[in-house]
Formats: C-alpha cells, structure tokens, sequence
C-alpha cells in the first residue's frame, strides 16, 4: 500500500505545527505536536488523506490552492478557525478521518465534491 512508509516519515516537534493543531501534513511528512498522537488513528487517518490530496496535485499546486481557498473563506466567514474548517481539503479529511478504509475506496480528486 501506498502509506506503508509513513511510520517512518512521521516527525514530532511541537515548533513546526501551528498552535491549537495536532499536525500538519507536508509531503512526505506528517509532523505531529506530540509523540504520544502516533497512536490516534483517526488523526493519522487524516492526515493520510491530506498526503492523498497533495499526492493527486503534485504537492506544491495543493499548497496553492489550498492557500487561495483559505483566504476565500476568511474573507467569506471573518473567522479563521470556520475558513480552515470549511477549507474543501479539510472538509474531506474531517467527514472521513473516523472511516480507516476510506482511502481504500476514496476516487480520485475527491476533494472536488467538497467545494
């Protein structure tokens, strides 16, 4: 499977991942606040998907489109944590990251139906 690697690209620093997050994804890596969160699979899950997301759009077109959305939905809600959450990339991951079979039957570009 694609994600067997990702036990060794997981990377822990509570510096590198924004304050009120649990991690971030930057292909390859998934860098966690805490080492004790390598264990909650639902937040792995997640960020697996957003690993599938970056992936599908050659990582860097992600970021960019992941940025313009971003400041789309500040500008839209005023409220930063209801733009990150309504960012379409999160919406996938957040409705999906309980279901650890989702990337197993995801189709491609999936992200889309959450615009």
């Amino acid at each position: 499977m694609i994600f067997e690697w990702l036990k060794d690209m997981i990377l822990f620093s509570k510096y590198m991942v924004p304050k009120g997050y649990s991690g971030i994804t930057i292909f390859p890596f998934v860098i966690l606040r805490h080492y004790s969160l390598k264990q909650d699979s639902v937040l792995i899950n997640h960020e697996k998907i957003h690993l599938k997301q970056q992936l599908e759009l050659l990582v860097l077109p992600f970021f960019i489109i992941y940025s313009f959305e971003f400041l789309i939905r500040l500008f839209q809600y005023k409220s930063w944590n209801l733009a990150y959450k309504q960012i379409s990339f999160e919406r996938e991951a957040y409705v999906n990251e309980k279901d650890l079979n989702y990337l197993k039957s995801r189709s491609f570009w999936s992200f889309i139906k959450y615009f």
